[in-house]
């Protein structure tokens, strides 16, 4: 995630790929937010309206494993690949991991090859882009994509003679979902609209890999319905009556359907995202700009629970993942929800 520098002493909020003045925040304000920080009117209602079952207390199917999670979050932020950083050797093992996981699941490429080709401030970046045709005759032709970045940052700081910045919650965990959704869909079949899974590098250099792919896919005749973005899942929220924070969320329908799919409530609104403007700095955002269509994502970092943003310390080790297949377990109802309406039941407020 680049939308967000955190260190002990407080949080500085930077917009990704732009020149806006950077924010310090005081960490405790920051984690007080949640009773301090007002909303509008309108968000208001739109959040006292999305009534659902605290997801804890509903019986959601073990489709994908805690194991799963692990070998794809062990591989991808393993020292051998150095912190995955567009442009080296250490990203291209990622991506030839992820592509192989597409290929064994029977997952086709959208494009030619499933690496989307860009210039990344003078590096080559590579987006692994995926489709999954839809099973019925008009509505394939309409898309969701479902998203995540697989770059991180290289090294930072040394701590301990350690210099590699796994990034495993940044976004290997994001990444590991967008896999595991994608083994699902290719094996169940229950996708009446096509899904392209898509993963994006250069994020950490300013939203780039993302941006390529929504201009690219701009000048094709593709039809997209909603694009569906996860970021930082490693690790749960405490003391929250939802699995996952939507961003943008009072903009759009998308977690009252989600919700309704699901039958609980998966997706709540988590005020700091909407404080911070977390909507405009992650790779859904370029989707929203491109197409003016439901472009979100979804996060379970909450200013909180986790200390090693864009440090060292972001190891597999410390990932929960029985969390992120639980929440991937989770997310699969809605996917398929928002993948099979006869209509186009999500919709942007603006």
């Amino acid at each position: 995630m680049r939308t967000i520098i955190y260190g002990l002493l407080g949080f500085a909020i930077v917009a990704c790929g732009t020149q806006a003045d950077v924010r310090q925040v005081n960490a405790k304000s920051a984690a007080d937010a949640s009773q301090a920080y007002e909303v509008s009117k309108d968000a208001s209602e739109i959040i006292k309206t999305s009534v659902a079952p605290n997801p804890a207390t509903v019986s959601f199917k073990k489709e994908v494993s805690a194991s799963a999670i692990k070998q794809h979050i062990e591989f991808l932020a393993s020292d051998a690949l150095n912190g995955r950083k567009t442009g080296t050797a250490g990203i291209d093992e990622a991506a030839t991991y992820i592509i192989k996981q597409f290929q064994d699941a029977g997952v086709q490429s959208y494009f030619t090859s499933y690496r989307d080709k860009f210039n990344a401030k003078g590096v080559d970046g590579y987006n692994i882009v995926a489709m999954l045709p839809g099973t019925d005759s008009k509505l394939k032709k309409e898309f969701v994509v479902i998203g995540a970045h697989y770059d991180h940052i290289g090294t930072a700081e040394a701590v301990n003679g350690d210099t590699i910045a796994n990034g495993a919650n940044d976004n290997a965990s994001g990444t590991s979902a967008v896999i595991e959704l994608a083994k699902y869909f290719a094996k169940a079949k229950t996708n009446k609209r096509s899904i392209i899974f898509a993963l994006f590098s250069a994020e950490e250099l300013g939203l780039l890999g993302s941006g390529h792919l929504a201009e690219r896919l701009k000048t094709t005749d593709i039809n997209p319905y909603v694009m569906f973005n996860i970021e930082m899942i490693g690790v749960p929220m405490n003391d929250k009556d939802y699995t996952v924070y939507l961003t943008g969320y009072e903009n759009s329908s998308m977690a009252q359907k989600f919700n309704a799919y699901a039958g609980a409530k998966v997706m709540g609104f988590l005020p700091q995202a909407k404080q911070y403007s977390l909507f405009k700095r992650s790779d859904n955002y370029a989707f929203y700009e491109e197409f003016k269509i439901p472009a979100q994502t979804v996060s379970t970092f909450d200013f909180t629970n986790f200390d090693h943003y864009h440090q060292v310390g972001d190891e597999a080790s410390i990932m929960d993942f029985e969390h992120i297949a639980n929440v991937v377990n989770q997310l699969i109802p809605g996917v398929e929800g928002m993948t099979n309406s006869s209509e186009h039941e999500i919709i942007w407020n603006e």
